[in-house]
């Protein structure tokens, strides 16, 4: 996968066809995190924030229902994917980049919560087995790509 400046600000990324299969099949997990992960407060007493935490879990499902929504119609649309000789180019402008890393942030972290939080420096390392060995590479690939982009933004391209 390579990644360039496209006219309009946005980014062209080139992608082999194996390439776009694997990152449609990472996309089609979305979304994992659920929205009781996020919290107002990690210190406060919950029964004092029960409400908004509740309001909070509303906004956060409805959002991820659009998200969902929306990918589902890109990818049977085929998501913006254009053939070329050898694979396919998809082209983000700024607000479809928001939105796709929006979407990849989330079936990385949730991947990572799947695997119950590994964290090699730590003492607590991935274990892998055939059950959860997809979103270790969910986890992997989604970081490779948000890194990609995220270099694109920066200028390194």
């Amino acid at each position: 996968m390579t990644i360039s400046p496209s006219e309009d600000g946005g980014f062209v990324l080139q992608l082999s066809r194996r390439e776009r299969a694997l990152l449609r099949t990472v996309l089609e997990l979305y979304p994992l995190i659920p929205a009781s992960h996020h919290r107002l407060s990690r210190t406060a007493d919950p029964g004092q924030i029960a409400a908004d935490q509740k309001l909070l879990e509303e906004a956060l499902t409805a959002q991820k229902q659009e998200n969902h929504r929306h990918l589902r119609t890109w990818l049977a649309g085929e998501g913006g994917f254009k053939p070329r000789r050898g694979g396919f180019t998809l082209t983000l402008n700024g607000p479809q980049l928001d939105w796709f890393l929006q979407v990849l942030n989330d079936v990385r972290v949730g991947s990572w919560l799947k695997l119950d939080c590994p964290d090699e420096r730590n003492g607590r390392p991935v274990h892998l087995t055939p059950a959860n060995a997809r979103y270790y590479f969910a986890m992997q690939y989604c970081g490779m790509v948000q890194s990609l982009l995220l270099q694109g933004m920066n200028g390194d391209a």
